[in-house]
């Protein structure tokens, strides 16, 4: 695991209830609850379906507050934003997969250029021996 996809894999485990997660964030718990209603975070549930909240959910939370309270965007707007942030989530993971499996097939191609050459060189010694011009080197 990469630093990276470890420090993500923390940033995306739930762990906070709502009162801890809406004071992190500064916000009341019934903020949480609407901005959840409205799609703009999905924490996830126990299994007795309580909620349970990620640092990842949180530092939406505050994006949203930002947007808000210092830009003066409504959440139509904020909702938007988050959306294409997913969006470009999504792009660049997909990139990044796309980049591994050009890697992948660049060193397969190479191998098998490599391959080819070596068969390419290994018949043009069994053709000159089988095909000597003018008769063999010991008949002139």
């Amino acid at each position: 695991m990469t630093p990276k996809s470890a420090k993500r894999v923390t940033e995306d485990r739930a762990v906070f209830v709502i009162s801890v997660a809406a004071e992190l964030a500064g916000v009341h718990p019934q903020t949480l609850r609407m901005y959840e209603r409205k799609g703009l975070i999905r924490p996830e549930r126990t299994s007795g379906n309580t909620r349970r909240y990620s640092q990842s959910d949180i530092e939406i939370v505050r994006l949203i507050q930002e947007m808000t309270q210092e830009r003066g965007m409504n959440l139509a707007g904020v909702e938007v934003v988050i959306e294409l942030q997913r969006e470009l989530e999504r792009a660049q993971t997909r990139m990044e997969q796309l980049r591994r499996e050009a890697e992948e097939l660049q060193r397969r191609l190479a191998a098998d250029l490599e391959r080819l050459h070596e068969a390419q060189k290994t018949s043009l010694v069994l053709w000159r021996e089988s095909a000597a011009p003018f008769g063999s080197p010991k008949e002139r």
